[in-house]
This record gives C-alpha cells, structure tokens and sequence, in this order.
C-alpha cells in the first residue's frame, strides 16, 4: 500500500474524436496539445501508478460494471477511420484483484457491481492511456458508467472508490468537456462551450459539497449553456467527471488543461 504522500489524485482528461491522436488531421496541430498534455501525466504524479480505475464514456451498464480479465482485448468502437486505426494495440494488462477490491467498495455504498470477463479496454480507454502511458504497463480496470445517467449516483460512484486512492490507484475519468456533435467545428458554438466551461472552472475549484451539489445539478439553470454542450441523453462525456470528482473526496480540484479544438473549448481537471 502506498504511503499517504504518494496519495493519487483523480483525473478527468479529454479522450479526443476516435483515435485521433494517431491519424493526419488539418491542421496536422489539431490535437497537438491535448497528446503533450496526456503524455505529460506520468510525470505530474507523485509516484508511478500501482494500477489504473478508469471510467470511459462508452460504456454504459445498468448497475457498475467492472473488467476482470487478466488480458483484455481493445473494442474497436469507432467507425470510418483509416484502415491503420483498427490495427493499434495497447496490451495493458488487466486487474482481477483490483477489480475485486472495487467491487466490495461499490458493494459497501450500496451498489450491486457486476463483472465482465469479456469486455475489452474500448476507445475512451485505450487512445488516451496509449499517448499518456505508452509502454502499457500499468494494470488497468475500466469502470462502466450507469445507464441511468444520473449525476449524483455517479458521485457516489465516485466517492465509494476514493480508499483506492491511498493504494497507490490513479483513477480517471475519460470523456470530453464539450460534446455535442452537432456543435464540433461550426464556430458559433465557441461561446457556448466557454460559457459552460467556465461554470466547469468554477464548480471544481469550491470546496467538496458545494462542488458536489453544483455537478449533482448541472443540468439545470445554475450550468449556462450546460445542455448545449451536453444535449439531453448524451451527457456520458461529462459524467466521468463526477466520478473523478466524488473520488476526489475533500482534495480541491483545479483545471489542469485547457484548449480550442475543432471549435469549442475543452478541458481536462484533476482533483488532488
């Protein structure tokens, strides 16, 4: 177990569009920053990692689900890409115990977790962990969403994993700040997603409950713009953010990167 200096922080990073970190886009700096921000995450942590938690957008589940294969496989889950994406690998391996250590936690705040010995690490999880941790070396376990999409239920999602972080477990939620497609790459939705990502700014840095209630309820009036850039029913971008943030506990949160890219505003935050 780690020792309580070396407590992970939580993390909430921008997955990017499919596997674009690994394709020619114009302008071929599209995606320049959001890659030198996800390789740089190693080295702001305060030791290597034991093991990964992360929590994708792209899986959904009626009660949590967790991956207990000891190898999984990559879900290709995106579509019209160059021929050359389907062949990425990233053969982390995975994380039976851990899984079960997070079962138990989930179990014990009144979840009933699921297992999947099946499933394999899906785009929201091997694009970003393949520019931030190359070698594929750290243990992973994704962490599906709920299908409910219920914002306070994914705080406590969240919450019910913090221990994990005194065990050396980097937890991450993976998403995108903004994410309505039909918004990407038309200019007049700039404003739109600063405004939200201002609210975003904001509510991360108060303290724990003031935080916690502001997520709980950012799709009401108190989020400008927030159904803007998440349309109703297509939030699962934002909600690893409220695991990220429940997990962060008391730890204060802070944006930890922001950019312009296909034009909307995005951002990465951690907490810790």
């Amino acid at each position: 177990m780690s020792t309580a200096s070396a407590r992970m922080p939580t993390l909430y990073i921008p997955h990017g569009a499919g596997p674009c970190f690994f394709m020619n886009w114009d302008p071929p700096t599209a995606w320049e920053r959001t890659a030198a921000y996800l390789r740089g995450i190693p080295a702001s942590l305060p030791a290597p990692p034991t093991a990964i938690v992360l929590v994708s957008a792209h899986w959904l589940a009626a009660r949590p689900a967790l991956t207990t294969s000891a190898q999984p496989g990559l879900l290709f889950d995106y579509y019209g890409f160059p021929p050359h994406t389907y062949e990425l690998r990233y053969p982390a391996p995975g994380a039976p115990a851990l899984a079960e250590r997070a079962a138990d936690l989930l179990a014990g705040a009144g979840f009933a977790p699921q297992r999947d010995a099946r499933r394999g690490f899906d785009h929201g999880v091997f694009v970003p962990l393949k520019v931030a941790f190359p070698d594929a070396g750290v243990p992973v376990l994704q962490l599906s969403l709920l299908e409910s999409l219920d914002a306070a239920d994914h705080l406590r999602l969240g919450r019910a994993l913090e221990p994990l972080r005194d065990e050396g477990v980097l937890i991450i939620g993976s998403g995108m700040s903004y994410h309505n497609m039909r918004g990407y790459g038309d200019p007049r939705s700039l404003p739109a997603s600063e405004a939200f990502d201002r609210w975003l700014v904001e509510t991360v840095s108060r303290p724990e409950v003031e935080r916690n209630a502001r997520l709980a309820d950012w799709a009401q009036a108190s989020a400008p713009a927030g159904r803007l850039a998440h349309p109703a029913r297509a939030e699962e971008h934002l909600l690893p953010l409220h695991v990220a943030a429940g997990a962060a506990g008391a730890s204060p949160g802070r944006r930890d990167f922001s950019d312009r890219v296909m034009e909307v505003a995005i951002s990465a935050f951690r907490f810790g």
